[in-house]
């Protein structure tokens, strides 16, 4: 049998639900027809042989592809309800990362709290983990924006109670931003800055309208799940182990 990429194995499986979903219904309605009657698969459907003999090989390699360790995380990277978390961290200096890989190095990387799925265990990172953490088909994006604009993205920031971010550091006092700071140094509003986050959000997903009025935009083909995998790759091969600490790079004061 020949032997297929994670992408590949997505295809073939979802090819084979077309044909469960196909076959388990004998009779064929027509549009105009009247009568209703609802088929379901539940655990009670019994499995037709002939389609478990032919998808069980893929879901074999596809299983053995998911449960394939790539990393190891000395802790937890949650994402409880706080300003700043070890997910958050995580995942956007994946980002700035892969950003310098695609030769378009940003100033900062944003992400949001909604846009990331799951939290990954203290121990053993495998594929599977990855996926559950961006189990969507969004592709890294590169924008320009302008001084003003990063200010409206803070106060996005602030007011929501903090968001992922990864170059880009404030604090939020009274649901505002202040002591806003990008790569050390205090933003100024007259400069154009780099942002790397994802297309959804460049979309103007999860409330970020300014994303559509970037000064310039690039899309890349690069999966931002694909860019988590190389950002854990990366610390494996160098015989590291990932460790995310907390740095105070959104933080509420009073």
């Amino acid at each position: 049998m020949m032997k297929l990429t994670i992408h590949q194995l997505q295809y073939v499986a979802l090819g084979f639900l077309a044909i469960l979903l196909s076959t388990s219904c004998s009779k064929k309605l027509s549009p105009t027809q009247k009568d209703f009657k609802q088929y379901e698969i539940n655990k009670n459907t019994i499995e037709d042989s002939a389609i478990v003999a032919i998808y069980s090989p893929y879901k074999k390699q596809m299983q053995a592809e998911m449960n394939r360790v790539i990393g190891y995380s000395e802790v937890a990277l949650t994402k409880e309800k706080a300003p700043e978390t070890l997910m958050g961290n995580f995942f956007t200096q994946a980002l700035l990362e892969a950003s310098a890989k695609v030769n378009n190095k940003a100033d900062f990387a944003f992400a949001t709290k909604g846009g990331i799925r799951n939290e990954i265990k203290a121990g053993d990172i495998t594929i599977e983990s990855v996926f559950e953490v961006m189990p969507f088909e969004n592709q890294l994006t590169v924008m320009e924006l302008n001084g003003d604009q990063i200010q409206q993205l803070a106060t996005f920031i602030a007011e929501t109670g903090g968001q992922p971010i990864t170059g880009l550091t404030l604090s939020i006092q009274d649901k505002k931003p202040v002591n806003i700071q990008i790569q050390g140094k205090d933003l100024d509003l007259q400069k154009i800055y780099k942002v790397v986050t994802y297309d959804y959000l460049a979309n103007g997903g999860d409330n970020l309208d300014l994303f559509t009025h970037a000064l310039k935009r690039t899309d890349y083909p690069q999966k931002v799940r694909e860019s988590l995998m190389e950002y854990i790759a990366n610390f494996t091969k160098k015989g590291q182990k990932i460790n995310m600490q907390l740095d105070g790079r959104v933080k509420i004061i009073k």
